[in-house]
């Protein structure tokens, strides 16, 4: 089912998510599939549970072809629950971040440049991987959710933050987010 994504200025989003403690059950699955079908029906690279209200340690994230993304690297489908990030290097890369609970306006954001991320699948099975990239960036784009961190939070430099066609008048933009 589509559900509703939340907004920047919802209290909600500023939670600290709680773990989730049962896998395979009903619920999750169902959770699961509210947030694949918000996702695949907003072009997102990722969603993380909090962002429909739901107060878990729950993100999807994957990008194939995607038209919000045209020159990015794949990134497999995922599914992290209870996830830990840890970077593999103090190296920052920044770049330009757009966000489905902050519609129709981009920020140039810091993020480390490799990571290594664990958690579980949807049954409980422990995984763990170490990425770079786009896909660095976006695992830790969706954890930050879990924490009640919004991209605008990260920014250092409020000058390269603002709405899309501001920022980038007359060209050829992907969708909005």
């Amino acid at each position: 089912m589509i559900r509703e994504v939340l907004r920047m200025g919802d209290p909600r989003l500023l939670r600290k998510a709680l773990p989730v403690e049962r896998f395979g059950t009903p619920g999750l699955l169902a959770l699961l599939g509210d947030l694949r079908d918000t996702m695949t029906h907003l072009d997102g690279a990722g969603l993380a549970a909090p962002q429909i209200g739901v107060n878990l340690r729950v993100v999807i994230f994957g990008v194939h072809a995607n038209p919000r993304y045209p020159q990015a690297e794949e990134v497999p489908d995922t599914v992290l629950i209870n996830p830990r990030i840890e970077p593999l290097s103090g190296e920052i890369n920044e770049d330009w971040e757009g966000c489905l609970s902050v519609p129709g306006m981009r920020g140039w954001v810091p993020r480390f440049s490799s990571v290594r991320y664990a958690g579980f699948d949807e049954g409980g099975a422990k995984f763990e991987r170490s990425v770079q990239g786009f896909h660095a960036r976006v695992v830790q784009h969706e954890c930050d959710h879990l924490d009640g961190i919004l991209y605008p939070m990260r920014l250092r430099d409020l000058s390269r933050f603002g709405f899309i066609e501001a920022l980038f008048p007359g060209e050829d933009l992907p969708p909005e987010d």
